[in-house]
């Protein structure tokens, strides 16, 4: 078993435009409704890295910075885990025209940003960070995977990490073959102690299949939900909105196992 703090939640997606809005959203004090998002430009970055950041990175750094500005941990004192199931669907596609073309040519941006873990590296590069930080993928649980490897690293350093989920659709014809529904990034604080920021307590465990996975009340949130592996994030996302009582929140993992989190407010 698994203990661990998280604080800091963040989240950039349609109709939940920042924590305040989604939490809002969340706590079921306010209906949700989807809404396009602003063309983010996140001030962390300095001028030649937003000129040059891809939507992907733009839109996992935009909601990385909104956690920054809700912790009292400092910027250079965090790893990090990145995790996204497709990467930079905007970059694959651009990649994927250039080399069919019948004299390729790949722009050296193009090709540096193409790499799984450019968000993480724009990310170090903004904060100054030498902190270890790991750009992971699992298909639709790439957010459970990252949660996990986040939980592991916690426990076992007794250090703060910063998770960070993000993905964005495909444009055709690449859609047909990996169909997500909205662009949507989550980003929160994981620690192994409490502080004046903490929300909630959490204990994680990985089971073989006993439940179903916790879904969302609300019908478009959970089409948010699946539409996105990760917005798979949305059930810890709203006890985190609303932490008023102890639950357990199920996962889909692997074939044969799910993670178990059982979350108490702090």
């Amino acid at each position: 078993m698994l203990s661990f703090y998280l604080e800091a939640p963040a989240v950039a997606a349609p109709g939940l435009d920042g924590w305040a809005k989604a939490k809002s959203v969340l706590a079921e004090e306010t209906a949700y409704r989807q809404a396009p998002l602003p063309d983010y430009v996140p001030k962390i970055l300095p001028p030649t890295a937003q000129r040059r950041g891809s939507q992907s990175t733009l839109l996992a750094i935009q909601a990385a910075q909104e956690s920054l500005g809700t912790t009292e941990i400092a910027p250079t004192e965090l790893a990090s885990i990145f995790a996204s199931s497709i990467g930079d669907p905007e970059i694959v596609d651009r990649l994927c025209s250039a080399l069919a073309d019948p004299q390729p040519m790949v722009s050296p941006t193009q090709f540096h940003n193409s790499v799984h873990n450019a968000p993480a590296g724009y990310w170090s590069i903004a904060i100054d960070s030498l902190e270890s930080t790991n750009s992971l993928a699992a298909s639709d649980a790439s957010f459970v995977a990252g949660l996990l490897s986040a939980a592991v690293q916690c426990q076992a350093e007794s250090r703060s990490l910063l998770l960070v989920a993000y993905d964005l659709p495909f444009e055709a014809p690449l859609d047909a073959t990996r169909p997500l529904s909205a662009p949507f990034a989550t980003s929160m604080v994981v620690t192994s102690s409490s502080t004046r920021q903490t929300q909630l307590h959490c204990t994680l465990e990985i089971n073989a299949i006993s439940a179903p996975a916790s879904r969302m009340a609300d019908a478009k949130l959970e089409q948010l939900r699946i539409g996105n592996p990760a917005a798979r994030a949305l059930p810890l996302l709203q006890q985190l909105a609303s932490p008023t009582d102890e639950e357990t929140l199920t996962f889909d993992y692997l074939p044969d196992c799910q993670l178990h989190l059982k979350c108490k407010p702090c």
